[in-house]
């Protein structure tokens, strides 16, 4: 062992050596409990952290034949140098270099397994990392020295180049500050010469077996090398690279990994090197592809074959512009041949193959690259045309080949669940693939796709139809999104009789929930038809109609329903009729999805003029309410059917609500009513039927809190019901409940039990008790006393509710979700209505501020950031009402210097670092709104005896506070100080995570 090293007793190495075969020999962990396995463990690990552990790593690597032993001393060199640096004696950096290189040259010669030595050579790059940054270096061209030195003790080329390989993976991936990084890769670059020559050397066809592990290694070296490499460095090389690309070598997996590093290294980015890699990859391809592809269509993709396919993905990636500037050259034909016959694998994905999906990508790429290439003016117009009546050509293969490939097998295919899956998202993946198509192909697309629907359902007597019928259905849908929102004669031809009217309406195939969700995702579609001409959406509802009442239907159907009425409001009305001969029927809908089907009725009532809507809304409402009281009556003798009733009609209410709202427009925005409007919607809602309806609604919700408001689920279901019916009174419909007889039932239900689903639902409709004024009025309206009585109410019911929750020890922990709500409430609040907090009971109020200023402690980041930014509002709120000018005193006077603390403190290293930047932000308002007290503060807390252990000694707090207060203050200059006291206060400082923020 070096002198300079500490030394283990022979005692302590020998347990550590037990340890490590008892907890790691498979044949004695079995045997061990879990729990032993962790106390061996953790002793192994408590053993590791001591500065003496330095003296296990000679005798562990020389002393034991056991591999784990072995390798244990090995990654104890490197977790002492990577972890434990700053008890090491830096005066020793020298000596401990000559230590890790003199025992792994030792390991080698002594035929340690690479597993070990490349452990060795990881803790010889965290030594450089040490020692290397630094000015001057400690340890000028290590990499080269290191080579030399290894080679020297007899190395094989092997060892040498799998030390290159680890050196630039661990730098890459040193997580270092710009000045030590940029030196660090400065002793990369100074390895260039080195590393080229090594590989150079190295990489030449061989069936001896020495020599192929060498090769191996240069190409492993070479891939890991490639994103530090100069093009001049590495053209010299490709020449033998690909002379490595024969499909029948054992090199030929790692060979494609190298050159697809090759294709995707910064030294040839954006297509760089079409003449020295571009084409002669092109070339090989041409030639070596053919063989591979008609291997794989007979006998199935091998290695082989997924290793090509992988080489082709690459290329395309890279040499995308090329190909598409080129697309009539025969090269690149043959490779959009390769690429397509990939593609189109026969078979089903993630069953019979899994290279078809890696070939998608490429064509997003070349549709993308279409629209951006620019030819020269002279040929602009010859060379444009040619190249998208080629493009055309093959995206109309790409198209057929796809529609073949989402081809589900015919039943009974026998594939496992997760094989199911797989394919699921391989459809959906192709769904992505066929938009990217339908950009090149447009209407030709759906020509060709509504052709073969209409030339396979002429032959639907021959059976055995339906799998392709639906797979072409289900290309239809995937490209919903790119189809203009335009009148359309191929979509006429597919929802009118000669295509909708050949499909299926019972049996429960997988066409025809195909063709529902199709139907759905182009309900907006229907919108584009003339006025009057209703015939296709009727039909189209004629289809989806009668699967509603199928068992494996009845989703997608509802789901097509609610989609089509949506969309299609205005254009229904008139046929309301039929909606309540739909609603007649409803005991046929599944219980589940008969809220999705009252929705969809309630949006086509809502476009009837609100005093027809009167009788519609009351025929569908009142049943429903009617059966939640029936679920209250008999829940003392059925509760759980009682509770499941309930959650339904709940449910339903909601979708009901939700339909009545108005639609948005195609840009996701409401259309605002005029005033004539809104007072005709307040004079139906007036109306006695709609005024007892809402009460009989209203003492139905009231019934359902009273008795179920603890449980999680119907908590839910009423949580989206309030969302749903209510409304500012400008958007109100018949069945806008009024904010502040919600607020009642929601304080009722949290004095029960407070959950986030009840806080949530406060912040919203605390909002809603002070309307945005109307446009006329430049200044905010002025809370009545009315309101102000409702809110004070609410916030001491929640207050109080919230205190008796959090109180308890490690509450605040176990409930960050209540936390975050309650200070969000707490801040809309602050915002809306800021003169309630002072009028509750002095008690009450510092209790809320005493709470807030706790969370700024928590760890869990979100419910940290709602108490930050409550405090920071009602700082912010207090001092901007003149109404309020003795409670801005009573804030900052009474809890000032304890906000100060928690911050000071949270930097220091309390707080987790991700929510400091919203720290900053209540510790600017402080210093902003009390710059003399906050100076005074900060001193007393930074150098009081109590102030937490950091790495922050005096003069990194003097220079906080002079950088805080010294000349003109702005929040950059606070945040930056905050930034550096953070740093130097955790120990971060020569570090990119230190400055993350």
């Amino acid at each position: 062992m070096a002198s300079f090293l500490p030394a283990l007793s022979p005692a302590d190495v020998q347990r550590a050596a037990q340890l490590i075969q008892e907890s790691y020999d498979p044949a004695s962990s079995r045997r061990l409990l879990p729990d032993e396995h962790r106390r061996l463990q953790s002793e192994l690990f408590e053993l590791q952290r001591r500065w003496e552990a330095w003296g296990l790593v000679v005798p562990f690597l020389f002393e034991y034949d056991d591999p784990n032993v072995q390798f244990f001393g090995a990654h104890t060199a490197q977790v002492k140098i990577s972890r434990d640096w700053e008890s090491f004696p830096t005066s020793h950096g020298h000596e401990l270099t000559h230590f890790l290189l003199n025992i792994t040259a030792r390991s080698i010669s002594l035929g340690l397994s690479k597993v070990i030595l490349r452990k060795l050579f990881v803790a010889l790059s965290a030594l450089a990392l040490r020692l290397v940054p630094q000015d001057p270096s400690r340890w000028p061209n290590w990499i080269a020295a290191t080579a030399t030195e290894l080679s020297s003790a007899g190395a094989f080329n092997e060892h040498v180049l799998d030390f290159l390989e680890i050196a630039v993976e661990e730098v890459n991936g040193a997580d270092l500050l710009p000045a030590k990084r940029s030196q660090v890769l400065q002793s990369l670059s100074e390895a260039v010469p080195l590393v080229t020559q090594a590989v150079a050397s190295s990489i030449g066809p061989s069936t001896d077996p020495t020599r192929l592990r060498q090769l191996q290694s240069a190409l492993k070296c070479l891939e890991a090398w490639m994103p530090n490499l100069p093009s001049n460095d590495v053209t010299p090389l490709l020449p033998s690279l690909f002379a490595l690309l024969d499909p029948a070598a054992p090199t030929f997996q790692p060979a494609v990994s190298a050159v697809l590093a090759v294709l995707s290294a910064p030294a040839f980015a954006n297509g760089a090197g079409s003449a020295t890699l571009t084409l002669p990859l092109l070339e090989w391809s041409a030639q070596a592809g053919p063989p591979i592809i008609s291997t794989t269509l007979r006998d199935g993709p091998d290695d082989t074959a997924s290793a090509f396919c992988r080489l082709l993905a690459g290329l395309g990636d890279h040499s995308i512009a090329y190909l598409t500037e080129n697309l009539n050259s025969p090269l690149v034909q043959a490779f959009l041949h390769l690429t397509l016959s990939f593609t189109a694998l026969p078979g089903s994905y993630g069953v019979d193959e899994e290279e078809s999906e890696r070939m998608l990508g490429f064509w997003y790429l070349l549709q993308e690259a279409l629209w951006s290439i620019e030819f020269p003016p002279e040929a602009e117009a010859t060379r444009e045309k040619e190249m998208w009546a080629l493009a055309k050509a093959v995206y109309a293969e790409l198209v057929a080949a796809l529609r073949t490939k989402v081809r589900w097998p015919p039943p009974p295919a026998g594939w496992a669940k997760d094989q199911v899956e797989r394919f699921q998202v391989y459809r959906r993946d192709v769904g992505d693939t066929l938009i990217n198509a339908y950009y090149v192909l447009r209407d030709d697309m759906l020509a060709y796709y509504l052709g073969d629907l209409t030339s396979r359902l002429q032959k639907k007597n021959e059976g055995g139809i339906w799998e392709d019928v639906e797979a072409t259905l289900h290309c239809i849908m995937s490209i919903q999104e790119a189809v203009p929102l335009e009148p359309n004669r191929h979509l006429s031809l597919l929802f009118g009789s000669e295509i909708l009217g050949q499909l299926p309406t019972s049996g429960g195939h997988r066409v025809q929930r195909t063709m529902l969700g199709l139907i759905g995702s182009y309900a907006s579609w229907f919108t584009t038809l003339p006025a009057g001409s209703s015939e296709p959406l009727l039909s189209v509802l004629g289809y989806v109609a009668p699967a509603l009442s199928e068992l494996s239907l009845c989703l997608p159907a509802a789901n097509a329903l609610r989609d089509l009425c949506d969309a299609n409001r205005t254009a229904l009305a008139p046929h309301i009729t039929a909606f309540g001969e739909l609603h007649a029927g409803l005991s046929r809908v599944q219980d589940t999805e008969k809220a999705k089907v009252l929705q969809s009725i309630s949006s086509v009532i809502q476009a009837l003029p609100p005093e027809e809507e009167i009788a519609p809304v009351e025929a569908i409402v009142q049943p429903v309410v009617a059966k939640l009281f029936q679920a209250l009556q008999s829940s003392s003798m059925l509760p759980e059917e009682a509770l499941a009733l309930a959650t339904q009609q709940i449910q339903t209410l909601s979708g009901v609500a939700k339909g009545l709202t108005p639609a948005t427009d195609a840009a996701g925005f409401e259309s605002s009513p005029a005033a004539e409007e809104v007072e005709r919607m307040q004079r139906v809602r007036d109306d006695i039927r709609m005024v007892r309806l809402r009460e009989y609604m209203l003492h139905g919700i009231q019934g359902a809190i009273e008795l179920w408001s603890t449980d999680a689920g119907i908590s839910e279901a009423l949580s989206d019901l309030f969302k749903s019916i209510t409304a500012l009174s400008a958007d109100a419909t018949l069945l806008s409940l009024p904010p502040a007889p919600l607020l009642e039932l929601v304080c009722g239900a949290a004095q029960r039990q407070l959950t986030a689903v009840w806080l949530a639902l406060a912040n919203m409709l605390i909002i809603q008790l002070d309307p945005p004024a109307p446009c006329t009025v430049s200044l905010r309206t002025v809370p009545s006393q009315e309101v102000l009585a409702i809110v004070r109410e609410v916030v001491r019911v929640l207050l109080q509710a919230t205190l008796n929750t959090l109180s308890i020890d490690g509450a605040m922990e176990a409930n960050p979700d209540i936390v975050q709500d309650f200070f969000n409430f707490a801040e809309k609040v602050s915002f809306h209505f800021v003169t309630v907090f002072y009028q509750l009971p002095r008690e009450s109020f510092d209790a809320l501020i005493q709470c807030a200023i706790s969370a700024l402690s928590l760890q869990e980041r979100y419910s940290l950031v709602a108490a930050s930014t409550f405090l920071t509002a009602l700082i912010k709120d207090t001092q901007a009402n003149d109404d309020l000018a003795d409670a801005k005193k009573l804030l900052l006077d009474t809890h000032g210097r304890a906000m100060m603390r928690s911050l000071l403190v949270g930097f220091a290293g309390v707080s987790p670092k991700s929510a400091v930047p919203n720290l900053v932000e209540l510790f600017s308002a402080l210093v902003a709104k009390t710059p003399l007290e906050s100076k005074e503060w900060i001193l007393d807390v930074l150098h009081g005896s109590d102030f937490i252990q950091s790495r922050a000694g005096p003069e990194a707090k003097e220079a906080l506070v002079k950088a805080v207060f010294s000349g003109s203050r702005s929040i950059r200059r606070t945040r930056d100080a905050v930034r550096q006291f953070t740093i130097v206060a955790r120990g971060q400082e020569g570090s990119n995570f230190g400055f993350a923020w």
